[in-house]
């Protein structure tokens, strides 16, 4: 059957005319409307056109509906329910699965003999059934667009077909002109659509072909209707490799044509839509020289080689189409639509090089928003601090992470491997502001740490004491001192460190630590001197202020409070000591201002928790665990201070180098640790939205509470086993390289040992064989020789230290006496837990072998020494739950609970 137009065409086409292909008079029915894809699209395009889909099916929910601006869309199971409901319709949309596809279109057809065209969104339609769609199209006399498609728009009717071209607001992209557009790509529709408008030039009829195997309406069907066309002079077409239908088209108005896909010629199957195939005589390559021979033109057009004709040009990148189109037309003495709108190049609104100085081409300028934009921007501007969206946090974080394939955890992108090679004060600071910070930092973290570790005179104290003489774990003892050090505690330290970011934000402060910000313009500030002012002189506030003074600390905030030259509290020196540790991520957006806010209250918990873990009689008025206070505020790291408590003894460097190594490999486990859940579960009923009712205080409570010694020791059942296999041996100091143990001999009599067990055991059947702590892993093992990464970076670090512990040489050498003696196939790994043991058990070695401890005192100090680090993780948890968490998200819902009898 052949349409009369210009010239005669060679299959059936209903459409004589691109502005026939989608009018105010069609009428639409959808099939599979309540479907992902369609709930979505359809209801703009419904919409936008005025109304013009009827009804659409979907199988077993008759009576339901789709809601649309427009007003609701009924649905029916069949399309014969809804023309036996008095709808009419002309037009088919197919949203069903690539397999009933063929079955959809065939109802269309049988059942509305009113039927006249068909657009199928469906992709990856069989070829099989593609023959039969095309085969039923042309024999009822209806023209088929797609399959894989995105429908059809024309922008002189303000009608939209199927999919979403113009997206969710066609009017912004769809203007009037004198473009048509074909396009194999139906996100590419849209965008040229946008780039033309841009360049002056609007659009008629917009078809999206698709990229089947079999395109139903292509390059001869759009080429035959624009010829017939009055109001589009010109046209657009996106080209991928695949198909001859670009070389049959036969074109009589100017075409740009943009053929993609070059890199697809490398490979040896079809990719992105499933007619682009590659590899023959439809590549990329091919289909350019198809259009240079319609055009007239020896090249491809680019703005620094503008090629073209008056019939057209060639050009492979969809940014240089409305150049090459301008020229084109401006050939044939015809000029733009209309005025051009502006470019679609980049114009970033926000931008930030981070010092970074970049060349002249992309280092693009920021430029000024459209409203309502601008005005939110602008709002954006003067907020301080970062606003984090609300999500679900039960089994998540934004703070910790563990890759499952090394078993390493991270806090906030830091490994804990790498923190373990910092300071306890720099893990503060990575915990609860996201960066580790410099050695200022580490300086006020230092002094605002030290001055709260004194707890003499301090309920809390005696709380402490009083759990511990009820003979509480350390746990236990440290919860009952946390919950004296209340919200009450920390008001007034909290409202200076609001009022210091409100004033200081204010006056422009952008750098803490700047020399030349002028404190004294807001020396007249009678509010915020008042809060920060003192009655009489604050000991406490003076003791501080010598301490910053003697590290050199810098600090605009700390000079602030000296440029009053009056008595300030020690609430005022702790808020301004925090309010510069964070002002740096604070103005860079890392953190929140309800973080900030509460720093001083996490300082002085951080310094309960040390203080508490150590004897009644350790704090003294002069002094805590014997240095003087002047030195603890002035001169000692925080890390030397906590490792004191903890041994009840000035450490030496190989001391402190295991305290500070198991800090940080302690710090977190990733955010399923029972630990981490108990922290954020005692803050999710707070109210995120309701900061003044958060008790940090019971975070760490609630911590400590869900963290007992199977996670506490955490290698203390290593502990108790190194003790076992040395407690007979005459190792004075497990440090010494020259220990004159022989490992290799003490390695194979616990191996033969425990292979003459474990043998008896299988004969007899026990199923239940006894462990050997710190060997094995469920993670690293099977190879011939297994090894656990976080092991061996600690073995690297302290090899590199020149550290030696005669209880890391036993386990590895232990792992190969059990291979040799048959327990194991593999050589097993020496895991983190004998890492954590050899560590624990080297810095209470001499104590607990001198009688001065005794084996009590060492299982509360290994658990101890988990509960320091362990704090940091679980206050960076509570710190990403607050200012990110939903109210309740820890709950556990109903249906995943059950009842065990």
């Amino acid at each position: 059957m052949y349409q009369q137009g210009v010239g005669d065409f060679k299959y059936y086409v209903g459409i004589s005319s691109l502005s026939q292909i989608a009018t105010q008079h069609d009428r639409v029915c959808v099939l599979n409307i309540l479907g992902g894809e369609s709930s979505e699209v359809t209801p703009v395009g419904h919409a936008w056109s005025g109304g013009n889909v009827v009804f659409g099916t979907s199988p077993g929910r008759r009576g339901q509906v789709l809601e649309t601006p427009a007003g609701n869309i009924p649905v029916y199971n069949s399309v014969r329910e809804g023309l036996d409901d008095g709808h009419r319709f002309n037009c088919g949309v197919v949203y069903l699965p690539p397999s009933a596809a063929r079955d959809g279109v065939a109802e269309l057809i049988r059942v509305n003999p009113e039927l006249k065209k068909i657009f199928i969104i469906t992709e990856k339609i069989s070829v099989h059934d593609a023959r039969e769609i095309r085969a039923m199209g042309q024999q009822h006399g209806i023209d088929i667009f797609g399959a894989n498609c995105l429908g059809v728009a024309d922008a002189w009717n303000q009608v939209r077909i199927g999919g979403a071209l113009g997206g969710d607001s066609p009017s912004d992209t769809l203007k009037r002109g004198s473009i048509a557009v074909l396009s194999n790509s139906g996100g590419f529709t849209t965008t040229i659509a946008q780039y033309l408008r841009m360049a002056g030039w609007g659009t008629t009829t917009l078809v999206s072909s698709g990229k089947d195997v079999y395109i139903h309406y292509a390059a001869p069907e759009f080429a035959f209707a624009l010829a017939n066309d009055a109001r589009s002079k010109a046209a657009v077409l996106y080209c991928e490799p695949g198909g001859y239908y670009e070389r049959d088209a036969e074109f009589t108005k100017p075409v740009v044509a943009c053929v993609v896909g070059r890199w697809k010629a490398k490979l040896t199957r079809a990719v992105g839509h499933a007619g682009a195939m590659a590899g023959g005589h439809d590549d990329a390559a091919a289909k350019e020289r198809w259009f240079m021979e319609k055009f007239g033109v020896d090249g491809l057009y680019t703005p620094e080689n503008p090629v073209f004709s008056a019939k057209g040009a060639v050009v492979t990148n969809i940014a240089h189409i409305p150049a090459a189109l301008t020229a084109v037309m401006r050939a044939n003495a015809t000029l733009p639509d209309f005025a051009p709108e502006g470019t679609m190049e980049l114009k970033p609104w926000f931008g930030a090089n981070l010092g970074i100085a970049l060349p002249e081409k992309l280092d693009l300028p920021v430029v000024a928003a459209g409203e309502p934009y601008r005005a939110q921007i602008a709002a954006l501007a003067k907020q301080v601090g970062a606003v984090f969206p609300r999500e679900t946090l039960k089994d998540a974080s934004g703070a910790s992470k563990m890759d499952p394939k090394t078993q390493v955890s991270s806090l906030h992108g830091l490994s804990v491997l790498e923190a373990a090679r910092l300071p306890l004060e720099a893990n503060v600071g990575l915990a609860l502001l996201r960066e580790a910070g410099g050695d200022n930092d580490r300086k006020l973290v230092n002094v605002a740490l030290a001055a709260c570790v004194n707890l003499y005179g301090d309920p809390a104290l005696a709380a402490a004491v009083a759990a511990r003489d009820a003979g509480n774990a350390p746990n236990s003892v440290l919860a009952s001192a946390l919950s004296i050090v209340g919200p009450k505690r920390a008001e007034r330290a909290r409202a200076i460190a609001a009022a210091f970011i409100e004033r200081f934000s204010e006056a422009g402060l952008r750098d803490a630590l700047a020399e030349d910000f002028n404190v004294g313009a807001l020396a007249d500030d009678e509010a915020l001197v008042r809060l920060v002012a003192a009655d009489v002189p604050d000991t406490r506030a003076d003791a501080m202020l010598a301490g910053l003074d003697a590290r050199a600390a810098r600090s605009v905030f700390v000079r602030y409070l000296r440029s009053l030259g009056r008595p300030v509290s020690a609430d005022a020196v702790l808020a301004a000591v925090t309010t510069t540790l964070a002002w740096g991520p604070l103005m860079r957006k890392r953190v929140s201002r309800l973080t900030v806010e509460t720093l001083p209250w996490w300082m002085r918990l951080f310094g309960t928790l040390i203080g508490a873990s150590t004897a009644a009689d350790r704090h003294r008025p002069e002094s805590f665990c014997g240095i003087p206070m002047e030195k603890l505020l002035g001169e000692a790291s925080i890390t030397e201070v906590a490792c004191r408590a903890l041994l009840d003894r000035a450490p030496d460097a190989a001391d402190l180098f295991a305290f500070q190594t198991l800090v940080g490999i302690l710090l977190t486990n990733g955010p399923g640790t029972i630990s981490a859940q108990g922290a954020k579960g005692a803050v999710s009923a707070d109210g995120p939205e309701s900061p003044q009712r958060v008790q940090l205080n019971k975070a760490l409570v609630g911590f400590l509470t869900h963290t007992g010694y199977a996670h506490g020791g955490n290698g203390f059942e290593g502990v108790q086993f190194l003790i076992g296999q040395f407690r007979d041996s005459a190792l004075a100091d497990p440090g010494d390289p020259a220990h004159g143990i022989d490992l290799a001999a003490l390695a194979r009599r616990y191996a033969d040992d425990y292979a003459h067990y474990k043998a008896g055991a299988k004969s007899a059947g026990s199923l239940d064989v006894r462990k050997i702590p710190g060997v094995n892993h469920p993670v690293f093992k099977d190879r011939p020789v297994n090894v656990d990464p976080r092991e061996v970076f600690i073995r690297d670090l302290m090899d590199a230290r020149g550290e030696s512990n005669v209880f890391h040489d036993f386990y590895r050498t232990l792992v190969r006496a059990l291979h040799e003696a048959g327990v194991s196939r593999t050589v097993y790994c020496v895991n983190i837990d004998a890492v954590i043991a050899a560590l624990l058990l080297k810095l209470t070695w001499k104590p607990w072998r001198a009688g001065e401890i005794g084996e009590a005192a060492l299982e509360s100090a290994a658990f101890t020494v988990f509960l320091y680090a362990r704090m940091l993780g679980c206050a960076a948890e509570v710190d990403d739950h607050l200012n990110r968490g939903r109210n309740m998200d820890t709950r556990t819902p109903a249906s995943q609970c059950r009842f065990v009898s």
